[in-house]
Order: structure tokens, then sequence, then C-alpha cells
């Protein structure tokens, strides 16, 4: 009995970028050269089996820094990275740290002590409590920044007229919500200081960019990402938005929506910026032992960006 078909539109680039793909390497050249275990302050990318494969190999994750049961053992920070307090900390009580913030997180950060510097009021378009917010945040006093989530917050949010103000974003937003944050906030501030470069990712940007492609072709989306990934999260907003009749954000092959998928002809798969391509084709190979998959490749941007490892490692 022949399988029924099922076109699949494979958005690329997806997957890893090259911070998480430098944050992973950083974990794993540190195991190999100092011997496990080693420490890991938050999850290095927001990716379960990205953890759980490392914690394999010998990494230790934790919080915060007093959960250290062996002070003498390196410790790794996170991709996302870490409010000044961290590398203050860690210095006062001599622990070895290796900081794997991606240079692209690591730019706002220096955007953001620069515009301090200048005494200006710092407005972040982000989401709360998610430790890239939390760390930018956490790189001047936190009198002198304050926190945008979405337009209500950007036409309300009050700043004294004789204040200089200036603008920096997380990394992993939507483009559309964000402009439009943006745009009111400069329509309020004309004077408002932005960044020469734009904050939002490369790999966000092209990840946002190949999905409203393929939501032109397909009556459903599935993204690959944890459920706290923000890049991954925002993934499925866009498809939503771009009106894909039904989007779905899954970790791994256990949970493909195999009754929603049954109604449809044409299916999307990307991944968020977090999540390994291993991920992406078990939930292929799953579908394939239901149907006779055709794959079609949507490429909107070649990426060959790659960063360096610090020195320590290299």
């Amino acid at each position: 009995m022949s399988k029924p078909l099922l076109n699949i539109y494979l958005a690329n680039p997806r997957g890893f970028c090259a911070g998480v793909d430098r944050a992973i390497q950083i974990v794993e050249q540190a195991i190999e050269k100092y011997g496990a275990p080693i420490y890991v302050r938050h999850e290095i990318v927001h990716n379960q089996y990205v953890v759980d494969e490392l914690k394999k190999m010998g990494a230790i994750f934790i919080d915060d820094l007093q959960e250290m049961d062996d002070t003498s053992r390196p410790v790794v920070f996170s991709a996302h990275g870490v409010p000044k307090s961290v590398p203050d900390f860690a210095e006062q009580y001599k622990l070895f740290y290796i900081d794997a913030t991606c240079p692209l997180v690591s730019k706002v950060h220096h955007e953001t002590m620069h515009y301090a510097e200048q005494d200006c009021h710092i407005l972040l378009i982000g989401h709360k409590n998610h430790p890239e917010v939390i760390g930018t945040m956490g790189q001047v006093e936190p009198d002198k920044i304050s926190l945008v989530e979405d337009s209500d917050d950007a036409r309300n949010i009050v700043i004294p007229d004789d204040k200089k103000i200036a603008l920096v974003t997380q990394t992993t937003l939507s483009l559309d919500d964000t402009a439009e944050i943006r745009d009111i906030l400069i329509s309020r501030f004309p004077r408002i200081a932005v960044p020469k470069k734009e904050d939002i990712c490369y790999a966000t940007t092209n990840r946002q960019m190949a999905i409203k492609e393929i939501a032109k072709h397909t009556q459903g989306v599935l993204i690959v990402g944890s459920y706290n990934s923000s890049n991954s999260i925002r993934l499925a907003e866009v498809a939503s938005k771009a009106g894909v009749p039904f989007v779905r954000l899954i970790k791994d092959e256990s949970e493909i929506p195999m009754d929603e998928i049954k109604k449809i002809q044409n299916l999307g798969i990307s991944a968020g910026a977090s999540a390994p391509e291993i991920l992406v084709q078990g939930i292929i190979n799953r579908l394939r032992q239901d149907y006779d998959i055709t794959e079609n490749h949507i490429k909107i941007a070649e990426e060959n960006i790659q960063f360096k490892l610090p020195r320590i490692l290299a």
C-alpha cells in the first residue's frame, strides 16, 4: 500500500548559529583540556538535547556560582551573557571562568556601557527575565536602564525631558514587533541615540525571513526548539502572523502533531538557533515512516560566519 504524499519545505538557514556553535565548542574543549567535571552557569544555550549531551561529557549546570561544590574547577558562562556582578564574584573568590557570551550579545553590552558613560538613560527592548536581558541590564546601574517589552511600554514610559536617551535591543526578538516598538520610541523621543548597526543578530533575521518565505507555500509549520528559547518562540510567532493555519513549537520527534499533519499536503520545518540538526532529521525520518516525502529547500541566505574561541582554548 502506497503512503500519502507530504511536501516538506525546509528553511535554510536553520538551527545552530555561530554564537551557539562557539559556546558549545567552548564547553567541549574546556572538558577536553581541563578534564571533567566543569561547571556551566545557566544552560549554555536554550536546548535540552544539547544540555543533556554536555552533561554526559562531564558538564555540571548550575544557576549560581555559589552552587559550585569544587571551586578549583573551571566554570563557563553561557552564550546569553551575564551581569557584571557574576565575573566580579568569580574574581573575588578566585574562580577560573571562561566567558562563552555570544560576541553579538557582547556588542550590546559594550553599547550599553558606552551610552551609560555618556550619561544617557538606556531603553532596552527585550523580554523580562530572559537571561540575555538580565545580563544586559546588569552591565550598568539599575537607575540607568529601563526595559521596554512591548508597544504599550513604548507609549507609556516616562523619561525626564532633560535626560539624554539611548536605545539597545535583545538580539533574538521578532523583527516586525521590534520595528514597531522602535518606531514608537523614535517618534516620542526624536533625539534618541541608536546603535549604528542593528542589535538583532543576523541568525535571528535570516531564520525569520526564511519562515516568511516558507509561509507562502505551506498549511503547517513545525519549529524545532525548546520552549524557553526566545528565538524559537519568535519563529513560531512569525509563522503564525504570516498566516500559516497551524504552527507548532516542538522539542523533538516525540511531539510531532500527526493528526494535524494528516490534513495538509505542504509542511514547513525550521529550527531555532540553539536547536541541533540531528533533531530536525529525527523529525523528517519519523515522518518518512508514514509519508512519501518530497523535500524542498528554501534558501534565503548563506551563513559562513565563525567566531573565534577564547584565547585560552584556541
